[in-house]
């Protein structure tokens, strides 16, 4: 089910960001251009992989917007952003996250204590958008019904569920392997 994701990541080329090897996909980029046959693919799987029973879905700025727009049709689920952008309205959470190419601010707004989310964002390599924003979440005492990440680089999942105690739901885990993306598993085998 997952033929038309996965041209696209094998197809990825890759691009060196002091040692940290980068590969630019319309999953994570938005270049080159991302196909629709992409996004439905990923949403049918999470649709037949996720709990629906939720208040709404997280998405994180900016290459989760896109995943959390499909699913949010698909679902019928309304969704916010966790922005680069400070609003400074009423209950403004900030988190501050550090990954492997950089570190800035975020804030989450429109959430509520009790209410049931999914989050999603695009890749998890070093894990820390994502250890950041759960972190950030469970202060709040949102529920989170689910944590995605579509794609898997290196250890960062185990890296964020060991300390979040969250698990994260992944669709495709890959590598890169002598300037090319390798994949490892999908959400399939």
């Amino acid at each position: 089910m997952l033929k038309e994701v996965k041209k696209s990541l094998e197809n990825s080329p890759i691009v060196k960001k002091g040692e940290y090897n980068y590969f630019v996909n319309p999953i994570s980029d938005g270049v080159p251009a991302m196909e629709p046959k992409i996004l439905n693919e990923l949403t049918e799987v999470l649709e037949e992989k996720i709990n629906s029973d939720v208040d709404k879905i997280v998405a994180i700025e900016a290459m989760g917007i896109h995943l959390a727009t499909a699913l949010s049709l698909k679902l019928n689920i309304p969704f916010v952003v966790i922005r680069k952008r400070q609003y400074g309205l009423e209950g403004e959470k900030i988190i501050h996250q550090q990954t492997g190419y950089g570190e800035s601010d975020l804030y989450i707004n429109d959430l509520k204590k009790g209410e049931k989310i999914i989050l999603i964002d695009d890749v998890v390599s070093t894990g820390g958008t994502l250890i950041s924003s759960l972190n950030a979440l469970k202060e709040m005492e949102v529920d989170i019904v689910s944590a995605i990440a579509v794609i898997e680089k290196g250890d960062g999942k185990n890296i964020v569920e060991k300390e979040t105690g969250v698990p994260i739901l992944t669709i495709v885990k890959i590598d890169v392997v002598d300037g090319k993306v390798v994949i490892e598993s999908t959400i399939e085998d």
